[in-house]
């Protein structure tokens, strides 16, 4: 990890008060979402729905789509009997984790930490923390950001820019006056968004708005929260949403937030333009799980309460740890990965993305960290030990990824050259061969496409 982004440096900066206040969110939550509580005197709420027992039903029924293959020769003839091999290539599902190690002195783990993500995983999120990106005035750390995107693109990694507007700290060359940080705020959204284009095209555009006033914000981006604090909170989440949109109309634009209390929903109904409409394109969830994983009616719980807004929901920033379970950083002492508690990440991890991935309105899962090497705490959180050999949660994810969620098939074509079958959505490769002849097309299963190959061999 070079410099221009310290990582481990900006976790460290922002434990103390995101433990207490995540405990806080977490002990508000679970008694908004318990089973059995009520009030004195209330009966008791019916259970909440247990989504793993038909979760590989809802998978098959809105992940997979029906698929055509028509197979033609030049002169557009039905042929009969040729064999068709349909390889998956991509998820259209968003599988991801923050891409922070990015540079490792020790080169050999640095080809094994970009090798395994690009196995896993289709989707990353890049750091955008303005503090540690722009560390001088006029001179943002765009070149590795681009070489990251670059690579991402090469190995056919979507990429997500996290965060542009977050008031955790601020640079420390901002002006004393307020009208000026909110412009040079504005032009860094403009900036950052116009000139990925093509490479980033989406964004965390605005991080934490619902407790941007908390203590800690308010001593360590004094400027950043008093512009906030001045424009109001709804208002200046606006402006930085409108600036996002018009730096790059096309743009996927989200808000994020460890909020999934009704704070949240309240700043979301609030977050769109004049005629109505929401600024923003998809609503992230935190899900930080230091102190233990949510039970699977607890996460569909979540998706339920989020999915009135019609839009994707993305679970942006996801941690099950595989060593002692806490929130706490304690320096100096060692925090390990255990066989215990690799056991225990892996099954958590195979409840929670199965029970995401069953849930209609939700369009990406992103992890954090990929490895325990620089994770946020030191804590032991990563898919891949600090040497960045993989643990147990890293294959029995990819076994859903790319083995259960997967789609390699082959078929012969009926006497109208024609084939079928049900597919997951995303990219492949499809090989026809007929006799001494051979063709090989790039195809896409996508929600709501009629998802008919048309397929020419000659």
């Amino acid at each position: 990890m070079v410099a221009a982004f310290p990582a481990r440096k900006v976790w460290r900066l922002k434990s103390t008060f995101f433990a207490v206040c995540w405990i806080a969110v977490e002990a508000a939550a679970w008694l908004a979402s318990s089973a059995t509580a009520g009030w004195a005197g209330e009966p008791p709420r019916p259970p909440l729905f247990d989504p793993l027992p038909g979760a590989d039903e809802r998978i098959a029924r809105i992940r997979c789509g029906d698929v055509k293959i028509e197979v033609r020769d030049t002169e557009g003839r039905p042929v009969a009997g040729a064999r068709v091999e349909v390889k998956q290539k991509r998820h259209a599902f968003l599988f991801g984790s923050n891409i922070f190690t990015w540079a490792i002195p020790d080169k050999s783990r640095e080809a094994a930490y970009r090798e395994r993500f690009a196995e896993l995983l289709n989707y990353a999120t890049l750091p955008f923390y303005w503090w540690s990106y722009e560390p001088a005035q006029g001179a943002p750390q765009h070149d590795q950001s681009r070489q990251i995107a670059q690579w991402c693109r090469e190995h056919a990694v979507a990429t997500k820019g996290h965060p542009l507007m977050w008031n955790y700290a601020e640079p420390r060359w901002l002006p004393e006056d307020l009208a000026a940080v909110r412009r040079l705020q504005l032009a860094r959204i403009d900036d950052c968004v116009r000139r990925f284009q093509g490479l980033i095209d989406r964004w965390d555009v605005v991080n934490e708005a619902v407790h941007f006033d908390r203590e800690q914000c308010l001593q360590r981006a004094p400027r950043l929260s008093a512009v906030w604090k001045e424009a109001g909170r709804v208002e200046w989440t606006r402006e930085c949403f409108v600036a996002a949109r018009r730096a790059n109309p096309g743009a996927t634009l989200l808000i994020n937030d460890y909020r999934t209390d009704s704070p949240y929903e309240k700043l979301i109904e609030q977050l769109v333009d004049d005629q109505g409409k929401p600024l923003y394109d998809a609503i992230g969830i935190q899900s930080h799980m230091h102190g233990g994983a949510w039970p699977p009616p607890r996460v569909w719980h979540v998706c339920e309460q989020y999915k009135r807004f019609n839009v994707p929901l993305h679970f942006t920033e996801v941690t099950i740890l595989s060593g002692e379970r806490r929130w706490e950083e304690r320096r100096g002492t060692p925090w390990p990965s255990t066989p215990e508690g690799e056991r225990y990440q892996a099954e958590e991890v195979v409840k929670f993305y199965t029970t995401l991935f069953s849930h209609p309105i939700v369009e990406a899962i992103t992890w954090w960290d990929f490895a325990d090497y620089r994770a946020w705490k030191g804590a032991p959180a990563g898919f891949l030990r600090g040497d960045m050999s993989p643990k147990p949660a890293y294959h029995e994810l990819l076994k859903l990824i790319k083995g259960k969620w997967w789609t390699e098939k082959e078929c012969t074509t009926d006497a109208q050259g024609s084939a079928a079958l049900r597919a997951f959505y995303g990219d492949y490769e499809v090989v026809v061969t007929a006799g001494d002849k051979r063709a090989v097309q790039a195809c896409r299963a996508a929600k709501g496409a009629d998802n008919l190959w048309r397929i020419e061999i000659r």
